[in-house]
């Protein structure tokens, strides 16, 4: 594998020779191709984002672009090589400015892919590429400490060059294949409802493989060194001496800067669209809201109220949750789910890890004589109690003005920003009166915001 490795390395210098040679010519330098290199992944992560933003789920021509411009990227990591050779301008500081920005590219690149996949909801998939940034980190990091202590480590199947080539053939691959096929061509396993491929696993089953490999390789360049460093550290090997006293006193210096080593926190990001509600102020008057009659209301069974908003018509449903004897649920009285609209049949999900903690969640809190009391976990300034009405059934109230009034639904409206850091005017809330009947709309709005209505 290694052989054949090298002999493709070869065959491709032979191809940008050519490239290189111009340039030298034209005065760039290595460091300077380097830092084209981090730009072009820059420019990469742009498309992801600005496609997560402005196109839907369906809509994977950005994935194609972005798989293009990161095989080109690539390019720049053999070149500024290539071009310190011919030019005769090699450095160590060259070669660790390289590196360095090489990590930043691939971080970069991975924050716009799981920016991308977060953004339309390929929740498991982000979660893969996230792995994957982990194992492309681990395997450069084994490395790089191993050749620190004397042990050369370059064994593994998912190296730098491996990982560019596999995430840039499988978007432009991922971006053809749906303008032939479509994007929401979808494989199930006979007779059931398991969806087994879909145009987007073009893209994301690759990066689910290099998550695995990514990790063993890492894992598979630790044991070597640890068979290299057991046998330098075999006292009865008088050739391994002095590789053994290296080792030993690069150990001390280790020791020392463990005191003084700050570790750096990995974070994904779990800020979804309601959590840009927390500044809103008080309830004003009724409003009128065209907007929200134009959305469709679900029709489900038990229940309380949903949210909508601007961005599309899938829906956010809040219900009774019974248990296998038909009785509420003390400990969590409703359950939440989505129903997807935008997609064929309207189906219903379930809300994700991310979703249900940071974003459409509920806390319940039983506050004893069969009533809970309810809060949004992105809004919790909203009071809203779960208890029986003068029918004897079940509903949701929220207290406007001093009165329970029973809640039907939230609607929230966008008007620009990003999908990160949405510009809210208002929220408006649906409710009705129990005793007389006659619905109301009390609107929460944002002072933040420059379009509060």
């Amino acid at each position: 594998m290694k052989r054949l490795r090298d002999q493709l390395q070869q065959l491709i210098y032979k191809i940008i020779n050519p490239v290189v040679s111009l340039f030298i010519k034209i005065g760039l330098t290595p460091n300077m191709i380097t830092l084209l290199g981090l730009i072009f992944n820059m420019v990469v992560t742009g498309i992801l984002i600005f496609g997560a933003e402005k196109s839907n789920r369906g809509d994977l021509s950005y994935i194609g672009y972005a798989g293009g411009l990161i095989l080109f990227a690539g390019l720049f990591d053999m070149l500024d090589g290539q071009v310190a050779r011919m030019s005769n301008k090699s450095s160590k500081f060259g070669a660790l400015f390289d590196s360095v920005l090489d990590r930043y590219s691939e971080m970069i690149l991975f924050f716009g892919i799981c920016y991308y996949l977060v953004a339309h909801h390929y929740f498991l998939s982000s979660v893969f590429a996230f792995m994957a940034l982990i194992g492309s980190m681990m395997v450069s990091y084994v490395r790089s400490r191993a050749e620190g202590l004397g042990v050369s480590c370059t064994g593994g199947l998912m190296q730098r060059p491996e990982r560019i080539v596999l995430i840039s053939i499988s978007g432009i691959a991922c971006g053809i294949t749906a303008s032939v096929i479509g994007s929401d061509f979808k494989l199930y396993i006979p007779n059931t409802n398991i969806q087994v491929f879909e145009t987007m696993s073009i893209f994301t089953f690759p990066i689910a493989v290099m998550a695995v490999l990514t990790n063993l390789t890492a894992i598979g360049r630790l044991k070597e060194a640890k068979l290299a460093l057991d046998e330098a550290d075999d006292p009865d090997n008088p050739d391994n001496r002095d590789l053994k006293e290296e080792a030993e006193q690069t150990f001390k210096k280790e020791d020392i800067l463990k005191s003084e080593k700050k570790y750096s926190k990995s974070f994904f990001i779990t800020v979804l669209l309601c959590t840009g509600i927390g500044g809103f102020g008080e309830l004003a008057a009724q409003k009128k809201n065209s907007e929200a009659d134009r959305f469709p209301k679900p029709a489900e069974k038990a229940m309380m109220f949903y949210l909508q908003r601007t961005s599309n018509t899938n829906t956010i449903v809040y219900s009774l949750n019974y248990d296998e004897e038909k009785k509420l649920k003390k400990s969590e009285p409703i359950k939440v789910y989505w129903i997807r609209y935008t997609e064929p049949g309207s189906p219903i999900k379930k809300l994700n890890f991310i979703e249900k903690k940071f974003a459409y969640g509920i806390k319940a809190r039983d506050t004893g004589n069969d009533t809970w009391s309810l809060s949004m976990v992105a809004y919790d300034k909203l009071s809203i109690k779960l208890r029986k009405g003068i029918a004897g059934g079940y509903n949701a109230f929220v207290t406007i003005n001093n009165r329970d009034y029973i809640f039907q639904k939230a609607y929230i409206k966008i008007d620009g920003g990003s999908f990160w850091s949405p510009n809210i005017p208002y929220i408006d809330i649906f409710a009705k009166d129990e005793t007389k009947g006659h619905e109301i709309i009390h609107r929460i709005n944002n002072p933040k915001s420059k379009k509060n209505g």
